[in-house]
């Protein structure tokens, strides 16, 4: 149980320790920036599956053969969203196989899930297959955007956890926009129009299995998370990781003070639960159950658990409602609005969505650990709010005359981009970011799902309501997503700290751990000491490290 946090006595000597942060810390840490960037296959998977589908309802075949489904707004909204639905069960549920299996194995149950779904789908022949299939699929997609980004941050060192973080952002908007360039190039198999082939949607559909086998193969190969290690009483295995993926030998001084940093809190919060729970502590599988369910619970009762869960879940609720998915979903049927006639034109400008987009994500991996996530979310959410209400403002004077006003169009479309470019920078990668680094070790999977599932239930709300929207409300629907990103800009700059640079273990003393009882902190001090750690206590944060052994380290990585 997590009732608080510690106080790392020795996180200046690691300070000191530590590479530098954007791309030279991502060359320092190579192996682990290699696995992290094999497990975001997970996020092109959710990606891919995102965007592929607004592609798909526009093709002509797909209408054909799902029209009772496509052509009624309510239908249509529910054939989207239902895989939201899908992965709202599937990220709940995430949070305690992600405890009990590991982070790894999960990622494997979540890839076979996943497969199932593009199956159904891409051998439909009815409305009933798409809906079963993507709710299938979700439950696999949902997974994986809990499970991978948990597993990047517990493998990331404190310098380059966000970038290694933002990397399953830029593999959802490579998958985005790899999706949507393949429904602009099979939308012509057999034509555009009558003669269009079935095949143009269903291989499309079916392209996900290749970066889904490879993720399900190769994941297996890959580490388990040091910090899932410990929870499960497997210390050396963890700290051969640790030594591993830092390239340091196992007794240096950064992977000792790490992965002693990772025991401590195991250790106090596994005291805590045996001070809290003693008749629960037997092992069993009905114990075990009944503890998950306290975690859950910790999470309302205990003050600063229960800040951390605003923090997350409204984080996600503000990333939703800046209508990015409302614009990935709908794009082709937004730019026919904004004027771009023929269902070709309209994929084109949504193929440059999803170039834009996955440009604008490369910068925030190099230099979210440099700028902060606070910086970085406040300046997107506002561009984003200006972007919406500038569309919202040609489409109102010129939605009856586009025809005759085409330069508005346009102008129209590029500020839908540069809404693209502003998600891409900022919301995108960095929401998964604050919600993958912020819980205790004991929860930190069941905390993820929480926020995680925010994510997924917001998304699918969003994906229900946005064809009535764009039908009864018109130019209205943007300017609600501009006020909503412009409330997640303040949101984000008066209630949520900065997290750049921390430990996972130091992230309890943004979130409350200063107001721990004396008994708590001093039983944090003991087990800090009875396991070593106060000796690497440095209580100078800018003292020079001085030993050349610890130097050659350094300079080896």
């Amino acid at each position: 149980m997590a009732g608080g946090g510690a106080t790392v006595v020795a996180s200046n000597r690691r300070k000191n320790l530590a590479g530098p942060s954007g791309w030279a810390g991502l060359l320092a840490n190579a192996r682990i920036f290699a696995i992290a960037v094999f497990a975001s296959l997970g996020g092109l998977l959710y990606g891919y599956n995102q965007g592929v589908f607004s592609g798909v309802l526009g093709m002509h075949s797909f209408d054909t053969r799902m029209h009772s489904a496509v052509d009624d707004s309510g239908t249509k909204g529910w054939l989207v969203s239902i895989l939201e639905l899908g992965a709202w069960l599937g990220v709940l549920c995430t949070g305690y196989l992600a405890d009990k299996l590991s982070r790894k194995y999960t990622i494997v149950l979540a890839v076979i899930v996943f497969c199932i779904g593009v199956v159904v789908q891409t051998c439909a022949f009815a409305p009933s297959s798409i809906f079963g299939g993507r709710f299938v699929t979700g439950l696999g997609v949902g997974s994986l955007s809990m499970a991978v980004p948990l597993y990047n941050a517990e493998l990331a060192p404190p310098e380059v956890r966000g970038s290694l973080v933002a990397l399953q952002q830029l593999a959802i908007t490579f998958g985005i926009m790899v999706s949507f360039w393949i429904d602009y190039g099979t939308n012509y198999i057999g034509g555009t129009g009558e003669t269009q082939s079935e095949a143009s949607w269903r291989v499309a559909l079916a392209l996900q299995f290749v970066p889904a086998i490879i993720l399900g193969v190769g994941i297996l190969k890959m580490p388990f998370s040091p910090r899932w290690l410990v929870n499960n009483g497997r210390d050396d295995e963890a700290l051969q990781v640790l030594s591993r993926v830092r390239r340091l030998p196992p007794d240096s001084d950064l992977v000792q003070i790490e992965f002693l940093e990772i025991k401590a809190q195991y250790l106090f919060e596994k005291e805590t639960s045996e001070i809290k729970f003693p008749d629960l502590q037997d092992g069993s599988w009905k114990s075990n159950f009944k503890l998950g369910l306290y975690d859950y619970l910790s999470l309302l009762r205990s003050r600063p658990l229960l800040y951390r869960v605003m923090v997350g879940s409204l984080t996600m609720f503000f990333q939703q409602w800046t209508g990015v998915n409302a614009i990935l979903y709908y794009a082709p049927s937004i730019f026919e609005d904004l004027g771009l006639t023929g269902s070709t034109n309209s994929l084109l400008a949504t193929g440059v969505v999803g170039i834009v987009m996955f440009l604008a994500t490369i910068p925030a991996v190099i230099w979210v650990d440099k700028l902060g996530r606070k910086p970085v979310l406040i300046s997107g959410a506002f561009l984003m709010a200006g972007c919406h209400l500038i569309v919202a403002v040609l489409t109102g004077l010129y939605r009856d005359s586009w025809d005759t006003h085409v330069a508005a169009g346009w102008v129209a479309c590029v500020f839908v981009w540069i809404f693209a470019i502003g998600f891409g920078y900022s919301w995108g990668p960095c929401s998964w970011i604050v919600i993958a680094e912020i819980w205790p070790l004991s929860i930190r999977g069941k905390g993820v799902s929480i926020a995680a599932s925010s994510n997924w239930m917001n998304n699918f709300i969003v994906g229900q309501v946005t064809p009535t929207m764009l039908d009864k409300i018109s130019y209205g629907t943007f300017i609600f997503f501009g006020a909503f990103s412009f409330l997640g800009g303040l949101f984000i700059w008066f209630l949520v700290p900065e997290t750049k640079g921390l430990s996972l273990e130091e992230m309890d003393e943004i979130f409350g751990s200063a107001g721990m009882a004396a008994g708590e902190q001093e039983r944090l001090l003991a087990i800090e000491r009875r396991i070593g750690l106060d000796a690497y206590n440095d209580p100078d944060p800018n003292r020079a490290i001085s030993d050349p052994d610890i130097k050659e380290d350094i300079e080896k990585v």
